[in-house]
């Protein structure tokens, strides 16, 4: 599939139109920015098939998903999309900004799995909203939403017992979702470690991107995760 013009690039991937109409191909990137340092490492080779070792899962298990085909390392044919400009974030362990705005100590359990919504707006500081503030904007019918919202906890139920049975804890993950031209929603973007925040179950060692975050100087560390993640 022959790669024509690029129309969107961001930290850490880029997509581009191809030959046909209904396909792109997104290339993730090497570069890492870490503290304003740029980096480079097999980061995108790793994000690449992380995510379609986990989409392939998915397509299994009945949800749908954008994946085509794996082209090379860190570059792969996917579906065209109308991406909803709302992350959906799963969380199942105390972290992150979960600890500044409601004060959980950092690692709890949640006695329940939490769904979040952010809008995607660099510009607004991509902002939490709820379901009024997404039918305010008419982001999507309540009745697509609701279809997201499942398929979002039906995918975190999936990778976490997935992760499970290799010793990882899925503490929380962020998912995007996309419409197609005949309006079929299928999950889209990225399951890898810049995604989602992944702790060894015995050790609570933090094996994600979440070391960089904190100012750690261990590249190697997303190196073994890659391997633990898909096996090899």
């Amino acid at each position: 599939m022959e790669k024509l013009s690029q129309i969107y690039e961001g930290r850490y991937k880029r997509i581009y139109k191809t030959e046909d109409e209904s396909r792109y191909l997104i290339e993730y990137k090497d570069d890492v920015p870490v503290f304003g340092v740029e980096r480079r490492y097999s980061e995108g080779m790793i994000n690449n098939k992380v995510t379609n070792h986990f989409m392939r899962l998915l397509e299994e298990k009945g949800i749908r998903t954008h994946f085509i085909e794996e082209v090379s390392e860190n570059e792969t044919l996917i579906r065209k999309l109308r991406i909803f400009p709302v992350e959906f974030i799963v969380r199942n362990v105390a972290a992150g900004s979960l600890i500044k705005r409601f004060g959980f100590a950092e690692g709890k359990k949640l006695h329940k799995t939490i769904l979040e919504f952010s809008y995607k707006n660099e510009r607004l500081g991509d902002p939490y909203v709820n379901k009024y503030h997404i039918a305010a904007m008419e982001i999507c019918s309540m009745e697509e939403l609701e279809f997201m919202e499942k398929t979002a906890l039906k995918v975190n139920e999936i990778l976490s017992e997935y992760m499970d049975n290799i010793g990882i804890t899925l503490v929380d993950c962020k998912l995007e979702f996309g419409r197609d031209e005949n309006g079929e929603i299928f999950l889209a973007d990225e399951i890898s470690p810049e995604s989602t925040r992944l702790w060894d179950s015995r050790t609570g060692e933090k094996i994600d991107k979440d070391r960089f975050r904190r100012n750690t100087d261990d590249i190697d560390i997303l190196e073994e995760t890659y391997h633990r993640l898909i096996g090899k």
